[in-house]
């Protein structure tokens, strides 16, 4: 799993594969109960897609760049275009169904 930081985000986004960013913050109790389902989906997908999260506190020019205002929030890209996201800590298996939807 990648670390989103200022200067690897176009890495991120020019890659051919579906790419899923949570954007979280240490304090955020909600993007503590996220962080293992993200962890998880990270693992049964390897190689399928790319999964990086984004430390809102480490990497402000980013977070503000997509306009996060709550955390945790997750963005979903394909073909580095902004597909789908999600505000709040939701269900794996919401987040499991945008995946697949977005992999067709």
């Amino acid at each position: 799993m990648q670390t989103i930081t200022d200067t690897n985000l176009q890495e991120v986004l020019t890659s051919s594969k579906v790419a899923l960013i949570d954007f979280w913050a240490v304090w955020c109790g909600p993007c503590r109960m996220l962080s293992p389902i993200v962890d998880e989906i990270a693992e049964e997908y390897a190689g399928k897609i790319t999964v990086a999260k984004c430390n809102v506190d480490d990497a402000e020019d980013v977070a503000a760049q997509f306009g996060i205002r709550s955390i945790p929030t997750l963005l979903f890209f394909k073909d580095g275009v902004l597909a789908d996201k999600t505000v709040g800590a939701v269900p794996k298996a919401e987040i499991v169904d945008k995946i697949n939807a977005l992999l067709g």
